[in-house]
Formats: structure tokens, sequence, C-alpha cells
């Protein structure tokens, strides 16, 4: 089978990049993210394992990752359907699910959810962080992961005849391991290859980034077709993005919707809210990289969800499109990021 060159791969097949619409960049319909479970605070035991519900409705958004329900999106088939409607509803077109082996990717679900309610869905292919790899990942060789990689965005995934249509999240922790290492390699590898759009997951530290693009660009990837996400609680300072900004990579804003005191994988960031992400976009337009720049919401937990209180999937559509143009990013520069740029970097070259 050969690469849908000039396409966008669907798990219901090539289509017309054209046809996407409006495309949030990194999401997941159905994961679970166990492997992040943090313990509660002492004291909290009993909010860690009690029923969803409004009264915990605000512990829950400010310890998303301490109650172990929270973590199974894979639960939530008919929420998130339902959400894919109101998505539609909304103006939506695409969702990039980027849920990869390891976290619990459903390929099937997936198509049935593209079937149901007509938004277009791209599967990913590749592996997530060190924790996630099995032994026999770990053992793989560099090549027989890239021809994993390979065989996910040609033939299909997961035992199924679903193609993969981007490969991502690809996902390293901070130091990056050896066996992150060796599936950036075969990314690169496999990309070279087939002309597909990548999407990387980097560690939680300033220095990840970068690091990421320099092994990436010497096994011969192609990093003006490659995302980098979750730069809002990586590169905080503006003059280091810039210096980040200039490597060529798409600069991916996809937290929106999250805000909490304690980011518990550093507690040294931050976290920003959606008016200061609002306004880094602002600043990254004005400074000429509008044209590589995407957004979303990397929704992977429960609370997340409307059906519990949550933003939703439409978050960006109903309340952030507003408040960019509010704050002087023109329509033409909001389309730029939500239709033009995901269309060109999700199209096989």
């Amino acid at each position: 089978m050969s690469t849908p060159s000039g396409k966008v791969q669907t798990v219901l097949g090539p289509v017309d990049p054209d046809h996407l619409g409006r495309t949030m960049t990194h999401e997941h319909l159905t994961m679970t993210f166990e492997c992040c479970f943090v313990p509660p605070a002492a004291g909290q035991e009993d909010l860690a394992t009690a029923p969803i519900e409004m009264k915990n409705v605000h512990w829950l958004q400010q310890n998303p990752y301490s109650h172990r329900e929270n973590l199974l999106l894979c639960q939530e088939i008919q929420a998130v359907r339902d959400e894919l409607i109101c998505f539609k509803k909304a103006g939506g077109g695409t969702m990039v699910e980027n849920t990869t082996a390891g976290i619990s990717r459903d390929l099937t679900t997936l198509r049935q959810l593209a079937k149901d309610t007509g938004v277009h869905i791209v599967a990913g292919a590749g592996y997530y962080v060190d924790v996630t790899h099995t032994d026999e990942t770990r053992k793989m060789t560099v090549e027989k992961l890239s021809a994993v990689i390979m065989n996910e965005v040609l033939h299909g995934a997961d035992g199924t005849d679903i193609c993969c249509g981007v490969i991502g999240e690809i996902g390293t922790g901070w130091p990056i391991t050896d066996s992150e290492k060796k599936v950036l390699q075969a990314t690169a590898h496999a990309q070279k290859q087939l002309g597909c759009p990548v999407i990387i997951h980097p560690g939680r530290n300033t220095a990840a980034p970068r690091e990421i693009i320099r092994i990436l660009q010497e096994a011969g990837g192609d990093i003006s077709k490659t995302v980098m996400s979750h730069l809002d609680r990586t590169i905080l300072d503006h003059g280091e993005l810039l210096e980040f900004a200039k490597l060529g990579s798409y600069l991916e804003y996809d937290l929106f919707g999250t805000e909490m005191l304690n980011y518990p994988f550093n507690l040294d960031i931050d976290m920003p809210s959606d008016s200061q992400r609002v306004q880094t976009l602002a600043f990254l337009i004005n400074e000429g990289y509008e044209d590589r720049i995407v957004v979303s919401h990397d929704i992977h937990t429960k609370n997340r969800l409307m059906k519990y209180g949550g933003h939703g999937y439409s978050h960006i559509l109903k309340n952030i499109v507003p408040k960019m143009l509010s704050r002087g990013i023109s329509q033409a520069q909001v389309d730029k990021i939500l239709i033009e740029n995901p269309k060109h970097w999700l199209t096989f070259k």
C-alpha cells in the first residue's frame, strides 16, 4: 500500500485536506492514563476514591491525576460521542487523536465515533513515554521500531486495517531515556520514508523540546512537518520561546481549559491561564509565527468532559476564539491557526 500523498489519512480513509475544517491537533477520545497516577496528599485519600460529583469538581480540577477513576477516559465513549456532535455543531471538523501504544489506543472505537458523528478523526502511530514501554519495545532496534510505526500508517494498527494518519504523540520524559531516544530516531526514519506528520510530547523541562528536535534532525526527520506539543507548560520565557521557534517546528498550545495552582509533574511550573495562553499566541503572531501555531485542549481525563462540569472539546471554538478576536488577533489569523496550519501539517507529502 502506498502513502496517501496529498491527502490526510483518517480512520475512515484518506480525505482531501480542504475538507478538514477547524481542527483540534491534540486530543484524546478514549485512553487510560493510569501510568501517571499521583498519590493524593495526606488527608485527601477519601476525595481520591469518592465518586465524581459536583461537590468534588474543584478538587478534581486541581488534582486530576490523584483520582484513579478520573484517569479512565475509555469509560466515557457515549459522553465523548455526544461531545463530538456538539463540536461539529460548533463548527468543528477534525480531531487528531494522540493516543499511542501503551495508553490503550482503541482504533475500532475511533472509527465508530467518526462514523457516528461526522467528525474526521486522525489516529496516532508509535509509542508514548518510557514508563509505558514494554520489555519487548525496549529490546527493539531502531529499525524494528521504525518498521512497526510504518506498518501502523500503511496497513493498520493493533490487528485492525485502520491506518494511523500521524506519528505520535511520541512521548519523552526528562532526561530522555535510551528507549525514548530509539523511538524518536525510529519516528524520524519512518517520517522520512512516509512524508507524514509527527507530533511530540516533550519532557517537562525547558531543554526538552530543543533536544528532541536535535535527535529528530540527526535521524533525518522533517522538522517542518513536526508539532511540538505542550509548549504552554514547557517554555514560558518569551526569549527562550523565540529561540525555539527558530528551529521550525509547529508550536502547539494544547492545554486550553487546564488551569491549576500546582502542576504535579513539575512543581516549578506555574500553569498559565487561558488568558495568558491567548497573550502568548498574540505575541508569537506579532513575531511572525502565525504560520506555525496550532491549538487544542489535550483532554485526557474525565473531569474535563462537559458531563462532569468540564470545558469539553468545544471550549476553544466557543470561548477561546472570541477571546482571541478581542485581543487583536484577526479572523484570518484565527482561521490560519485552526484550519490552514493543521491542514498543511496533516497532509502527506
